[in-house]
């Protein structure tokens, strides 16, 4: 897969630029071990190269050296597009939650990622920035109940994003 790498680093620059924006709390503590693994994208405020995503996935997986190998595969521009796949690097960068990350796709930029919800089963999980414009709702399943995706979209709409940006992801049906 071919990316633009001077657009990429231009989105990345704007998308990790300072922002004045009241403090963004993020879960009291998380199990990085548990939290390892495939989450579903329930639905996001895209970034540019997530806007045609279907069957959105992103998969995380501890390094030896406390880093987390970070893969995002998902189906461009339909349900049957052609396979895509973006690997990152993220940091955590508060050790005492395990919360706060840097997301890193190209060196030496990391861009902002705290994990805000995250239910005691770890099935369930916000992530969003501080500068509350991209944000994703994920899942371990690639279907939630209606009612759980409304509170996760109020938690959203609470916390200060704009949730008419909020776009539901498709996902094949198993």
């Amino acid at each position: 897969m071919k990316i633009n790498r001077t657009s990429f680093l231009g989105a990345l620059l704007l998308v990790t630029a300072c922002d004045n924006s009241p403090p963004l709390d993020t879960v009291d503590a998380v199990d990085l071990q548990q939290f390892m693994g495939d989450w579903y994208v329930i639905a996001s405020i895209p970034t540019w190269f997530e806007k045609k995503a279907f069957n959105p996935i992103e998969t995380y997986d501890l390094n030896a050296d406390g880093s987390i190998a970070t893969t995002f595969t998902f189906n461009a521009g339909s349900a049957d597009g052609e396979a895509k796949i973006f690997r990152a690097t993220g940091f955590v960068q508060n050790t005492q939650t395990n919360a706060q990350w840097g997301m890193q796709f190209v060196w030496p930029i990391k861009a902002d990622y705290r994990i805000i919800y995250l239910d005691k089963g770890y099935q369930y999980t916000v992530i969003a920035r501080q500068k509350r414009d991209y944000v994703w709702i994920m899942a371990r399943s690639p279907q939630i109940p209606d009612e759980k995706f409304t509170e996760l979209q109020t938690l959203v709409a609470a916390i200060g994003y704009d949730t008419q940006l909020l776009q539901r992801a498709y996902h094949r049906p198993r």
